[in-house]
């Protein structure tokens, strides 16, 4: 196991040795094509709910921290590690058993981030609950997960509700928005929370493709060979140069597709 250790001012791990003299640490994101599909970010309301108790408060908002950050710096960065200890409430003291230090400690052990030679890689999401970690949830948290994942197979989900889903996922996603709000508009629109992580995903997935095959035949975006969203006559396809607020896109992509119930 992973063991957390402070040298010279510096958090430091054995598999990655910190300069001296600084108390700075470089992330990078953890890359992981099956969890990366279907897992949940970090501030969305599956983990808040879900994994918040597992995790722990500090542990979780550290990973929601991290994640808007590697958001913004994807190829990494490096972090303060006093001012981002102090910025998420976990005070001034250093040393392995600093309340930061364990924190850090804590991601490893869950796995949400690993230790590599030259950073700490850490999860862009994070996957569903194990079995294992259910049984730590309190029973009501249990129930409700049953019910809202586990009883609702992806089989048995319509197919018209779930293209309704995605198509609203990819408006949300043209308009600006990003995967955690995506879901959580979805879910303020009725969808349960495993359908709306599962439309967000797509959406993700299915924009970043349709953006590699405009880069390759420009005529594809928005054409038949792009299979884009068609909007009705006399509006246009793509958002405006001023992003709408959220109310605006509310109407717009309600007017548009209204989710129904399953059938």
């Amino acid at each position: 196991m992973t063991m957390m250790r402070f040298s010279t001012g510096a958090w430091t791990s054995p598999e990655a040795p910190g300069r001296p003299g600084q108390p700075t640490l470089r992330v990078e994101a953890w890359l992981d094509p099956v969890v990366d599909e279907v897992g949940y970010d970090p501030r969305s309301s599956y983990v808040e709910t879900y994994w918040l108790p597992v995790l722990g408060p500090s542990t979780t908002w550290l990973l929601r921290r991290l994640a808007a950050e590697l958001d913004e710096l994807p190829g990494g960065l490096e972090l303060d590690l006093e001012e981002l200890a102090r910025a998420l409430g976990l005070g001034e003291r250093s040393g392995p058993n600093a309340p930061f230090a364990r924190t850090i400690k804590r991601c490893v052990d869950f796995e949400m981030a690993e230790w590599r030679p030259e950073a700490l890689a850490v999860r862009r999401h994070l996957p569903p609950l194990a079995r294992r970690h259910l049984r730590r949830l309190p029973e009501s948290l249990q129930d409700r997960h049953a019910r809202e994942i586990e009883a609702v197979p992806h089989a048995r989900v319509s197919e018209r509700l779930r293209l309704h889903g995605r198509r609203l996922a990819l408006s949300l996603l043209e308009f600006g928005e990003d995967r955690a709000a995506v879901e959580q508009q979805l879910m303020r629109w009725a969808f349960l929370p495993a359908v709306a992580s599962e439309c967000a995903a797509w959406a993700v997935l299915e924009r970043s493709r349709r953006s590699l095959s405009h880069v390759g035949h420009p005529a594809g975006k928005g054409g038949a060979a792009g299979g884009g969203l068609t909007a009705p006559a006399g509006r246009p396809t793509t958002a405006p140069a001023g992003r709408p607020t959220a109310a605006q896109a509310d109407v717009r992509i309600e007017t548009r597709i209204a989710p129904r119930p399953p059938t």
